[in-house]
């Protein structure tokens, strides 16, 4: 998978760059600050994917979307951005967007995101797509572990009795990209940020999720 970065902060396309070459298959080939620089590169590089912040000098990142993908209509774009309210992350699905994602998810999260993007289905945080659900269904967003699914709450219980993703995977019989794909959901349904604040919350709900 062929990533192009788009973000006007150089450390934050320094930590992205690194943070995706630790992902398999994953190349980054090349980083864009503006969006006229975005679509000159993407041209040259013809992407799979990009990683495309909202707020740009200039143009915005919807805008250099539409540019992008009017060229290059295979290209995949995800957009990614502090601002997670609903009307943003509308307008740029609507726009072409394949997903949407938040700055502060975490890297399983992000990983994610672009495999579903190479797949050609839409991705969403998933407070975002929880968010939005919300109101069709005239209810208030359900939180904490209450918000994940049976399969998620039964996956946490194990954690809390200290398996490993392999051994979750080997009793529940699915893979342990499965595995991690849940705990990239839970993590980010719960608020935690490192992999050892989910063992802990695991453990401290461990009667409750059982």
């Amino acid at each position: 998978m062929r990533v192009l970065i788009v973000d006007d902060h150089t450390l934050v396309r320094a930590g992205l760059t690194r943070l995706l070459q630790g992902f398999g298959d994953v190349d980054v080939c090349g980083e864009a600050s503006r969006a006229d620089e975005a679509f000159d590169l993407s041209l040259i590089h013809r992407p799979d994917v990009v990683l495309m912040d909202l707020s740009l000098p200039g143009r915005n990142g919807i805008e250099a979307m539409v540019a992008i993908r009017n060229e290059l209509p295979a290209t995949r774009v995800l957009i990614m951005s502090m601002h997670d309210d609903s009307q943003h992350v509308r307008t740029a699905i609507e726009r072409g967007a394949c997903g949407f994602i938040v700055k502060d998810a975490a890297p399983l999260e992000l990983e994610l995101a672009l495999r579903t993007a190479m797949s050609g289905q839409v991705f969403l945080s998933p407070r975002l797509s929880s968010r939005m659900m919300a109101p069709m269904f005239g209810r208030e967003k359900a939180v904490g572990v209450d918000a994940l699914s049976p399969r998620q709450r039964q996956i946490l219980g194990m954690i809390g009795r200290g398996l490993g993703n392999k051994e979750i995977g080997a009793e529940l019989g699915i893979s342990v990209k499965t595995v991690e794909t849940h705990r990239a959901r839970m993590m980010e349904a719960l608020g935690c940020r490192r992999a050892n604040e989910l063992v802990v919350l695991a453990a401290r709900h461990q009667q409750e999720v059982v």
